[in-house]
């Protein structure tokens, strides 16, 4: 019998269904080059290994193609997670290092949009190294500075959403989570705001508990419920300059809403108009 030759590395293998032969002396199989047993589906091992390769792609292919929804899912688990922080030195430095990964992918989401992304640059670098800072020493005014920086980046970046969802007549399934995040992205800025002023004149909020300085979480509540026009916060503004700041980002909410409808309303008539031409 002849001694069957081994594959040289620059010989391809493929997986077949049938094993491919080279006839050698006397005409005895001297070379197989496909077998079943090399195929990805009778090796459980490289098939788990191909499965997750598919699935990590597919994340990342989602990633890439819907940044909004990333942006507004990651501001939502903040609401989530921002109690367990709390208001102490190591809570703070929390905050500090979430709002990092927040200002980073609002960044990330307004290269997505029609905005200028050195705009963005240009706010997020200095919010970016403030904020890291802020993550190992703990100082109210680098805070504050940071949080005048992360505002202006979050009202530009809602900008630039609004942008995005105007653009044209589509609407993709990451315009819908835009809606979401533009949203968030000015409540997070009033309530950065709110910080900025805060600092600068003190007990310009007050609440049903605690003392003159409101926590993050109690100004982003504040925020939130006065963008959205719910009123249910018990934080309220006492100063004039802080009741200016509110009633702007009261009508800001509800000129959001009228801008949504008035785009859902415009996309149906046009979209009407186009079914009786047809």
């Amino acid at each position: 019998m002849g001694v069957r030759p081994r594959l040289k590395s620059s010989e391809s293998l493929s997986w077949n269904s049938e094993p491919l032969r080279h006839p050698g002396e006397h005409g005895a199989p001297t070379l197989v080059r496909n077998s079943r047993r090399d195929s990805p589906s009778n090796n459980p091992t490289a098939g788990r290994y191909l499965c997750e390769i598919v699935r990590g792609m597919t994340w990342v292919r989602w990633f890439r193609h819907n940044p909004s929804a990333v942006l507004f899912a990651t501001q939502i688990l903040g609401i989530v997670l921002y109690p367990a922080m709390g208001d102490t030195g190591i809570g703070r430095a929390l905050v500090n290092a979430f709002g990092l990964v927040v200002v980073q992918i609002a960044l990330w989401a307004v290269r997505y949009s029609p905005g200028l992304s050195w705009v963005g640059w240009l706010l997020a670098g200095p919010a970016s190294v403030l904020l890291l800072i802020g993550t190992f020493v703990d100082n109210h005014a680098l805070q504050t500075w940071s949080s005048g920086l992360e505002a202006g980046l979050y009202l530009y970046a809602a900008g630039c959403m609004l942008a995005y969802l105007l653009a044209d007549a589509v609407v993709t399934r990451d315009e819908l989570w835009a809606v979401g995040a533009t949203f968030t992205l000015l409540a997070w800025a009033f309530a950065h705001a709110f910080v900025v002023l805060q600092y600068i004149k003190p007990g310009s909020f007050i609440a049903a508990v605690g003392g003159d300085t409101r926590s993050w979480v109690e100004l982003l509540f504040l925020s939130i419920t006065n963008l959205s026009s719910t009123g249910l916060s018990d934080v309220v503004p006492v100063r004039s300059v802080a009741r200016s700041l509110v009633a702007i980002e009261q009508i800001v909410g509800v000129g959001y809403v009228v801008m949504l409808v008035s785009r859902v309303v415009a996309l149906t008539v046009a979209s009407a108009n186009a079914a009786k031409k047809d």
